[in-house]
């Protein structure tokens, strides 16, 4: 008798067919998300440490002590790279929204532990990652966002007026996701670190490019007053989903961010994270590429994701309708709408991203907030270079194929939506996503513009739950029967 229901070739076979409609990870057609190298070898090194780290729980390093090894290792690397010394001292986790979510958690903490009381205050520019939204929902912080330009950029004086006795962290970007702003870190830290405040550097995305980009200003543990970065190895170290690591000035306050407990009748609890169990895999690939790259390797695929990166801001400046938005700093860039030429001549960036879509490469469409209009982000990786002249030629058909096409005006479909009283209830949010003409059954519109144009003009809380409900159901399996 067979101890498989199905044969393992059938199963890989149907997960075979289940990724052919996935986006490409690989290649440099898809400019968000996904950090490819370039390099098959390091792909294959990083799969096969995962597979002989799959069996081990990372929960336990006095059980597996290949994790504390690993972990060590992968430590002393990226702290090295952000001028951290021997009091900066980390945890791999696994993604860098749990590494912010642990920034917050620590901040708080430390605050009470100095004698604050009351409701502590999470102070951030408006283009700090959402994850510290998260992190504020959570734990219990109230979010103070401070505006920034429509360039993106933060006036440090902005945020010195927010600062107080009830602040428990501040965050800066290196650089920012939406914008690729580099936020300004020592101003900042200097007038937090004046008055015991702690600030935390969100290089989730910057961590592992910025120490190998020319002519930056010091943005990491370089900077006295930083007490806290985070940095994903996920993203440019290159390692499989998910790896991130959280780097913590001061051993004391750094001991703030663990959970431990011995009042059940089990083992003893120690987490320095928020999860127990997790896999090693991830942090065993991280550990493999940055011993199979170190410095040198890194800084050659920088270097690849630079050239590529002035190419693509060269080309955006020759197209007539849009612009680059500020000054971006690393391997990011938004997309904007050129206000500076006729409407007949402007390009909408989510009209664009649509087009270029259509000429085989995915950009990312973001919504207009406060004073930042509606942008595309791009997300450039080393890969991007052997793609470069299909990119550039695509960006520039893309931008031909709309200009002149205005943004979508959503406001009539707002208008059909009947009085809402109160919270919705499914239902009820899943037939105002069917009259806007999104399903829920799994398939999202060919276009993507008018979903952003529906997001920019509706409320945030109504936004936010019919989103809600369009991802859950999602994931929902078909009715029993």
């Amino acid at each position: 008798m067979s101890t498989f229901a199905e044969e393992p070739v059938t199963i890989l076979d149907e997960l075979r067919a289940l990724r052919e409609h996935d986006a490409p990870t690989h290649g440099g057609r898809v400019l968000s998300y996904v950090y490819d190298p370039g390099v098959a070898e390091l792909d294959e090194l990083a799969a096969d440490a995962a597979r002989l780290m799959q069996p081990v729980n990372g929960l336990d390093p006095t059980t597996f002590g290949s994790v504390a090894a690993l972990e060590r290792d992968v430590i002393a690397f990226v702290r090295d790279l952000l001028h951290g010394d021997s009091d900066v001292v980390g945890t791999v986790t696994t993604g860098g929204t749990e590494s912010c979510l642990l920034a917050v958690k620590t901040a708080r903490d430390a605050w009470v532990a100095a004698g604050g009381t009351g409701t502590p205050r999470l102070v951030m520019p408006a283009t700090a990652h959402a994850a510290f939204h998260k992190a504020a929902h959570y734990f219990g912080l109230d979010l103070d966002l401070v505006p920034v330009s429509s360039e993106g950029v933060v006036a440090v004086d902005d945020i010195e007026a927010r600062l107080g006795a009830d602040v428990a962290m501040v965050v800066v970007s290196a650089p920012s996701y939406p914008v690729a702003a580099l936020d300004p870190v020592a101003a900042v830290a200097e007038l937090a670190a004046a008055r015991g405040i702690d600030v935390h550097v969100d290089a989730c995305i910057g961590g592992l490019v910025l120490p190998f980009w020319p002519d930056l200003p010091d943005w990491d543990f370089a900077v006295p007053g930083v007490t806290s970065v985070s940095a994903d190895l996920h993203k440019y170290g290159y390692a499989p989903k998910g790896a991130s690591v959280l780097l913590q000035r001061g051993r004391d306050r750094q001991r703030l961010q663990y959970f431990a407990t011995t009042r059940w009748p089990g083992y003893p609890v120690v987490n320095p994270t928020i999860l127990g169990s997790k896999s090693a895999g991830p942090l065993a690939a991280a550990w493999a590429i940055t011993r199979a790259l170190g410095v040198s390797g890194f800084q050659g695929l920088v270097d690849s994701t630079r050239r590529s990166t002035d190419a693509i801001l060269a080309a955006i400046a020759a197209i007539e309708g849009l612009r680059v938005l500020g000054d971006p700093v690393g391997p990011l860039l938004a997309v904007a709408a050129d206000p500076a030429v006729s409407a007949a001549a402007r390009v909408d960036p989510h009209h664009w991203a649509d087009a270029v879509r259509g000429l085989g490469f995915t950009l990312q469409l973001q919504p207009a907030n406060g004073a930042i209009g509606s942008t595309t982000h791009l997300t450039i990786t080393p890969v991007t270079e052997r793609v470069l002249p299909d990119l550039l030629a695509a960006l520039t058909a893309g931008a031909d194929a709309v200009r002149g096409v205005s943004h979508v005006d959503a406001t009539p479909l707002i208008g059909q939506l009947p009085p809402l009283t109160g919270p919705l209830d499914s239902d009820a949010a899943a037939a105002i996503l069917a009259g806007f003409g999104i399903g829920t059954e799994g398939a999202l519109p060919d276009a993507l513009a008018p979903l952003l144009a529906i997001i920019e003009i509706t409320p945030p809380a109504l936004a936010e739950r019919l989103l809600t409900e369009l991802l859950a159901r999602l994931v929902e399996p078909a009715p029993a029967g």
